[in-house]
């Protein structure tokens, strides 16, 4: 199934380039690939809506060139309506803004599908599910953090899994054509119980990046 496909019939996986090594960058998107990755994801952090900065749209549009993985790109920036076409022309396939960053989501969302990219609404940890009733059936992707947005290598928030089976009997009942994602503490066991609460796909950094065998760290998540 190619990663932009509606259904759910199998779990994707999306490594995030956040806990890759920078200084062997090249090198670290051939293994990631050749390791079976669905997609990649890419954390851009703005300093100001989360307390983190990473990269922007040069680095994106570098990224592009170097593989022919879909990217699933995040943006954790306040004002990402200012940004949309930027990374859209940098090479986003999905482009996710936070509810939390958006004073007008519906616009937002639009810009990107108006552009041909997948567009996701990201929720923090706090955030009900309420927040997306009015706006679920317009996206590709809905991306429930699982830690609290800003830095890798935090503790999976139990709470979520049944955040993720209430949007699941949502999109369910709804029938709306929309894939849940989950990023943050994801690992073979908290990945398995997101995968049975119903999530599409996993977005994993250090339990991929910092093992031996990517392949089967990956592999391990779709078990």
């Amino acid at each position: 199934m190619s990663p932009t496909d509606n259904g759910n019939s199998k779990v994707l996986v999306a490594p995030s380039l956040l806990s890759a090594d920078f200084m062997r960058l090249s090198d670290e998107l051939q293994a990631i690939e050749a390791a079976g990755a669905d997609l990649l994801h890419l954390d851009i952090m703005d300093g100001h809506f989360v307390p983190n900065i990473t990269f922007g749209p040069g680095l994106v549009k570098a990224i592009r060139k170097a593989t022919k993985l879909p990217l699933d790109v995040h943006l954790m920036i306040d004002n990402p309506e200012l940004y949309i076409p930027r990374f859209i022309d940098a090479g986003a396939d999905f482009l996710t803004v936070h509810y939390e960053a958006s004073t007008h989501l519906h616009r937002n969302i639009y810009a990107i599908k108006n552009l041909n990219v997948k567009a996701g609404i990201s929720l923090n940890p706090h955030s009900p599910i309420s927040f997306l009733e009015e706006v679920l059936g317009d996206a590709d992707l809905v991306l429930l953090m699982s830690v609290n947005p800003g830095f890798g290598g935090q503790t999976f928030i139990d709470r979520t899994v049944d955040k993720i089976r209430a949007v699941r009997n949502i999109i369910d009942d709804k029938k709306y054509a929309c894939r849940i994602e989950v990023d943050g503490g994801i690992n073979a066991e908290t990945g398995r119980r997101c995968a049975e609460a119903g999530v599409d796909i996993l977005v994993a950094g250090n339990y991929i990046f910092y093992s031996s065998d990517y392949r089967a760290a990956i592999e391990s998540l779709r078990k």
